[in-house]
């Protein structure tokens, strides 16, 4: 068992987390709202910090998970972030969805003090960690990776090493690409079978498998029919993310038409005071258009 420091306990950080401590870690938490982190002591019998630097004080392996880039450089490099104490030789993972662009300068950061880092974006959403079943995108050296791997799946069913640092960011874009691509097909054939007429949860069944399925399809499409919205990945992190994706394509060359088309739906979304609603609210942008 290893001493744990967790940075950021929003709706991902805060059962990451306790993951940790139920794995029989020693943990020590930040958060911004320094109630939540005592919260979270007294319920995961772990510590609260009152700044990142003293979470990560003596630390064999620091987790972060916060907002973006400049949250992550705020928690890290600023005034009391992490890195001004964390140890030599300890592991700083960053499950942050950021910008390869930042992994690579904390990376750097980290080697230059005499400790390691990993860019280790997650997959599958809030239900995803209150069920420590996330899909966790690994990028920094073989070694590091290995010994981190262990705790790591503390809260992940699968944890996979993409490349050096910056490439677990990279393949999360892959991830948020794709994802917005099924959703916007979902909702387009859920809006085409509303209006002709069809029952929606018998061609779902149906469809669903065979060739046109997917998590998206077996998880989202009756809250979707039922016009709910609050059960997933909030709009405002999602065109958080595709602006990542979308900078990271100017960048290296890559063409993602239907990202830039889909982010710009989202904005319509937003526009129709859906801010905080799930990915899969592109439907009701169709049914407001019809």
């Amino acid at each position: 068992m290893a001493k744990v420091a967790f940075i950021g306990l929003g709706v991902m950080g805060y059962p990451m987390a306790g993951y940790l401590a139920k794995a029989g870690h020693d943990v020590t938490v930040y958060n911004r709202t320094g109630a939540k982190a005592k919260k979270w002591a007294k319920k995961f019998n772990g510590k609260a910090a009152a700044t990142p630097a003293s979470a990560a004080k003596n630390a064999d392996f620091v987790f972060c998970c916060v907002g973006n880039d400049n949250d992550l450089r705020s928690v890290t490099t600023g005034k009391n972030g992490a890195f001004e104490t964390v140890k030599k030789g300890a592991i700083f993972i960053d499950n942050t969805t950021a910008s390869a662009n930042v992994a690579r300068e904390l990376g750097k950061a980290a080697k230059k003090a005499g400790f390691s880092f990993l860019d280790a974006p997650v997959s599958g959403g809030q239900a995803g960690a209150e069920s420590g079943a996330l899909t966790v995108m690994v990028g920094g050296s073989k070694t590091v990776f290995n010994k981190a791997k262990p705790v790591i799946e503390c809260y992940a069913k699968m944890v996979g090493l993409m490349g050096p640092i910056g490439a677990g960011q990279l393949t999360k874009m892959v991830n948020q690409i794709c994802i917005a691509g099924l959703v916007q097909g979902l909702s387009e054939g859920i809006h085409m079978a509303q209006k002709a007429g069809l029952d929606v949860e018998a061609v779902i069944e149906v469809i669903s498998k065979g060739a046109a399925g997917s998590w998206q399809m077996e998880n989202r499409y009756k809250t979707m029919i039922a016009g709910e919205y609050d059960h997933g990945f909030a709009i405002d992190w999602m065109r958080k993310d595709l602006a990542i994706c979308l900078e990271e394509a100017n960048s290296n060359g890559a063409s993602l038409p239907g990202t830039a088309l889909i982010d710009q739906y989202y904005k319509d979304v937003q526009s129709m005071g859906g801010n905080r609603w799930d990915t899969s609210a592109l439907l009701a942008r169709l049914n407001k258009l019809s």
